[in-house]
């Protein structure tokens, strides 16, 4: 069995590809000013409303209106961090609308031959046929690596996918996030923040296919010949599973979790004509904290938070109009409009997001230091939370799903 630490030939050579012609990561401390100033300030920003949730032990959350785009309440909305299979909202925002769902995909070895070891699967077998809707489905319903790296073959390979990634994230103005694989993974170096993963999830909930795939509680999968087995959406709050009981009104989006990164989930909710998206990152390890946490979240946004004023905003892609909201130092941006993506400061451009890093391999290699002291410190956490389950989805007392 490969160690699940270590990089692949194919994978290591898919991100030398993918990472030439994008700009490395900046530091975690390096806090970028998209969406406002308030939101690189360390602690809580929130204006306007009292009695937030006093036992929220994330490392980063992020509440906001998903049709205004204001960001309602933060807390170190830009701080960089493993975000495990929630990264796949940005797979999906990538590759989705590429193939029709009818269309059918029988599967080679070599298609699944690279899934890291200890990944969670949904089942995928050489030699079988499938839809790219039942791909999706072992996407987002159970956080199949496997039909992640199938979807990413069928798109090119590992490579393109990854680039094409990074290039979303550029034109969603998430910078950052870096990606070194498509399935969310634990490698060195791929970080994401609360202000981008839901980023991804605003953007990718206005396509009907990826909203339906993301709430989506059970589905059949082929299982070989005319057979079938049933698998089931690994977020709790949609499913009521492991002792909570379903969210009113939520209708996904995705959570994730590896024994090294913890628990991150960003989910969606409506509410009397009002719909919210909450991303927490990393909470204390508990069986249920990540969704706890998030259920809390939007409860007060739905409640006390409604009289909230905005210290943010999700800001525009830039393919559909957005005006450029370029990293800054930390301090120096101006809140932007509201979803309209104004850019931070004085209306400089500012640097591009497509810069060519200096000295880019030590950059990464910084990176990758920062990633694998994060893991373990939360090794040893995952440690006293239950077992060693590699990159799932239900958390340290759950089945492997992610």
């Amino acid at each position: 069995m490969r160690d699940s630490s270590r990089l692949t030939r194919r994978a290591v050579l898919g991100l030398t590809a993918a990472a030439l012609p994008v700009s490395a990561a900046a530091p975690a401390s390096a806090a970028t000013v998209i969406g406002g100033g308030r939101l690189a300030d360390g602690g809580i920003q929130v204006s306007g409303a009292t009695g937030l949730p006093k036992k929220i032990t994330a490392r980063a959350w992020l509440l906001a209106d998903c049709d205004s785009g204001e960001v309602l309440a933060s807390y170190n909305a830009h701080r960089r961090l493993a975000p495990a299979s929630t990264l796949k909202m940005l797979f999906a925002d990538t590759v989705l609308k590429k193939f029709e769902r009818t269309e059918r995909y029988k599967v080679k070895d070599s298609d699944i031959s690279d899934v890291p070891s200890g990944s969670s699967l949904v089942g995928i077998k050489p030699g079988l046929t499938y839809t790219v809707e039942q791909l999706w489905q072992g996407v987002f319903l159970r956080s199949g690596n496997d039909a992640v790296h199938v979807l990413a073959h069928m798109n090119g390979g590992i490579a393109k996918t990854v680039a094409e990634m990074q290039a979303r994230a550029a034109d969603l103005q998430a910078f950052d996030t870096h990606v070194i694989s498509p399935d969310g993974f634990d490698h060195p170096g791929q970080l994401s923040s609360a202000y981008d993963l839901t980023l991804f999830a605003r953007h990718g909930l206005k396509d009907d296919d990826f909203r339906g795939y993301c709430g989506t509680r059970t589905a059949n999968f082929p299982a070989g010949g005319k057979k079938t087995f049933q698998i089931q959406n690994t977020d709790r709050l949609l499913t009521g599973a492991w002792g909570l009981g379903v969210y009113k009104g939520l209708f996904g989006v995705k959570n994730g979790y590896t024994s090294h990164a913890g628990n991150t989930f960003t989910g969606g909710a409506t509410r009397g004509g009002r719909t919210l998206l909450v991303t927490v990152m990393h909470p204390d390890p508990a069986t249920n904290a990540v969704y706890e946490q998030t259920a809390a979240l939007l409860d007060w946004g739905f409640g006390k938070g409604s009289s909230a004023q905005p210290v943010g905003a999700l800001v525009a892609p830039l393919s559909e109009g957005g005006a450029s909201a370029s990293p800054s130092a930390k301090g120096k941006g101006a809140a932007g409009a509201a979803g309209t993506g104004a850019a931070a400061g004085s209306g400089s451009s500012g640097p591009s997001p497509w810069r060519v890093a200096e000295g880019g391999a030590v950059t990464l290699g910084l990176l990758g230091a920062g990633a694998w002291a994060l893991r373990r410190r939360r090794r040893a956490a995952g440690a006293a939370a239950g077992p060693d389950s590699g990159d799932t989805e239900a958390g340290p007392a759950g089945p492997t799903a992610g």
